[in-house]
């Protein structure tokens, strides 16, 4: 057992430390118990209660933006290939890039040992509401700035509109993923995976 491991697990009341608790295994109910600790000592910034840096909501907030980014370019490069209109390109867009963003997360999840269904739950959780913020501000800006959907992919106006949509909804979704992992919702439901 690890010297400061132990030094940190004795300040539960009433809660003996057991010899066979070797490395960092987490008890049921153990993460709860962090948040308890006098002073604050122990409580993960992804807790409730617990305090949230900027820097990782941007992470959280950047993980999405990278899937849904992959799922827009590709949508709008098959949409336009194939000749459809601009309604029928971005639901195929936004679509794709839902799917690209839910993908990404859980990738991380079921790398972390967690079996599909639960993990697609969790999946489901953490992303949507950091998606749909994300597509409604992006495409808000692609389809309300003049002539942008009906630039081709070859114009540098197009590609110049579309960075500057997913910045602005990088901007805006990153105070909603700070809020979120703040409640113990979001990317703070991902994170407990990742140790």
């Amino acid at each position: 057992m690890h010297a400061g491991h132990q030094g940190r697990h004795q300040v539960h009341a009433g809660q003996q430390v057991h010899a066979g608790h070797a490395g960092h295994q987490v008890h049921a109910g153990h993460h709860g118990e962090h948040q308890d600790h006098p002073g604050g000592q122990g409580q993960h910034p992804h807790t409730p209660g617990g305090k949230v840096s900027w820097a990782m909501a941007a992470r959280a907030t950047l993980h999405c933006l990278t899937g849904c980014a992959i799922g827009e370019v590709l949508g709008m490069v098959i949409g336009t290939a194939l000749g459809w209109g601009n309604v029928a390109t971005m639901a195929l867009a936004i679509t794709l890039a839902f799917t690209f963003g839910y993908a990404l997360t859980l990738r991380g999840i079921l790398k972390a040992g967690v079996d599909f269904r639960t993990a697609f739950r969790v999946t489901l959780a953490a992303d949507t509401l950091s998606i749909a913020v994300m597509e409604l501000i992006d495409n808000g800006v692609l389809a309300f700035w003049p002539g942008a959907m009906d630039a081709h992919l070859t114009d540098a106006f197009f590609w110049a509109v579309l960075a500057f949509a997913l910045f602005v909804a990088f901007v805006i979704t990153t105070p909603v993923n700070k809020w979120m992992i703040g409640r113990g919702k979001g990317h703070a439901v991902v994170h407990q995976y990742h140790h």
